[in-house]
């Protein structure tokens, strides 16, 4: 790394918020800290200026092993990989805007006590801000009170294209965020136990907007609001150890199939749960899949559905009866003008009983119908 570029502990560069303007002449970074206690940015504009990152350096800024940063009203632009890269860190990230990245706008692995709140994070290549560790633990990261937008899937989909992503770190709140116009999804959390997604607004979303899958045990997804998604929100695969949340007082509505009309990866389904999960006082309009799902083939276990209102749906609520699924509770739910039916049992994609909310209807094994109102 070269020297120059090198900041020592205890460093504090500080320059005028819009005046003091850094332009990246090229090479392996532009900052760069390693193994320092305390580390202060404040009010610079760092800039790529179209020049490229040489030696696999992955940000712009990057900082490794810093114990307490102070970054504040920075601006990070036009990186030709990511916008700032931090490893090993603790500290604080605020008021900095950051965009134009190749890559991500923020990158943290095995953060340390990280807090990033009120940025501006868009236009970015991939995903806006990313929160991994190495291995599966702890992480305790706080996002909270950002705008992000913009954010698209150059490199393909799934882990890409995400407001916010989450990998194998525990504990991480998100909370507050205005988080629009991504290609996949506003909150993707991978195999993050103990993450909770709180009070968020999302809207035009290319996926699924909040979602929760693979290895987690423990989310609490509650009081979002999500307008214009392909679906709404997922707690999933408890086939690969995905279970126990509770998704509570969300707003999910204007969601949409594939133009072709599939339904394919979740599109059209309001809110899918699967595992020992909670699922109440939500409100979901304007799902032309299932306005609620309940568990997929065999993976259902301990699901409790209350207090919902669902308004105009394909289906009310679908409740998976493929052989070897568990139990649920379907309780004081409000279904208005579901078009194919207001509770109906299904076998993965296909309808596999008749209305079970209707008088005379069969009863389920293990599926506990009570109390719903429909219209």
């Amino acid at each position: 790394m070269e020297r120059d570029n090198r900041m020592r502990d205890g460093a504090y560069i500080t320059g005028v918020p819009g005046a003091t303007q850094l332009l990246f002449a090229g090479g392996e970074t532009m900052f760069h800290a390693r193994d320092a206690r305390h580390i202060t940015l404040f009010g610079l504009t760092i800039a790529g200026a179209g020049n490229r990152l040489t030696g696999g350096t992955p940000g712009l800024v990057y900082l490794r092993g810093v114990s307490s940063l102070a970054m504040e009203d920075c601006t990070i632009a036009e990186s030709p990989r990511s916008g700032l890269v931090l490893e090993y860190c603790g500290g604080h990230v605020g008021t900095c805007g950051i965009s134009g990245c190749k890559d991500s706008g923020l990158f943290s692995l095995d953060a340390t006590g990280l807090e990033i709140t009120g940025n501006r994070i868009h236009h970015c290549g991939n995903n806006g801000i990313q929160v991994w560790r190495s291995r599966k633990g702890e992480d305790g990261t706080i996002i909270a009170h950002n705008r992000i937008h913009h954010i698209k899937a150059l490199d393909g989909g799934g882990k890409n294209g995400n407001g916010v992503v989450i990998f194998r770190a525990a504990s991480v709140n998100v909370t507050g965020n205005r988080i629009s116009d991504c290609a996949t999804s506003a909150v993707r959390s991978n195999a993050g136990s103990n993450c909770q997604i709180t009070g968020n607004s999302c809207e035009r979303l290319g996926e699924i907007a909040l979602h929760a899958e693979s290895g987690f045990e423990g989310a609490v997804i509650a009081n979002n609001v999500i307008d214009t998604a392909a679906a709404g929100i997922s707690i999933a695969n408890f086939d690969h150890g995905g279970r126990l949340a509770v998704c509570s007082g969300n707003v999910v509505r204007n969601l949409k199939f594939h133009e072709d009309g599939s339904e394919t990866d979740g599109r059209g389904a309001g809110i899918s749960v699967e595992a020992d999960t909670v699922l109440s006082n939500n409100v979901v309009e304007g799902a032309p899949g299932a306005g609620i799902s309940i568990g997929w083939g065999a993976a259902l276990r301990d699901v409790s559905a209350t207090g919902n209102v669902v308004r105009d749906a394909g289906i009310g609520i679908a409740v998976s009866v493929a052989p070897g699924a568990g139990k649920a509770l379907i309780a004081d739910n409000l279904i208005s003008g579901a078009r194919d039916g207001a509770i109906l049992g299904m076998k993965w994609r296909q309808v596999a009983t008749g209305d079970l909310t209707a008088e005379g209807a069969e009863a389920v094994p293990g599926i506990a119908i009570e109390r719903n109102h429909v219209s």
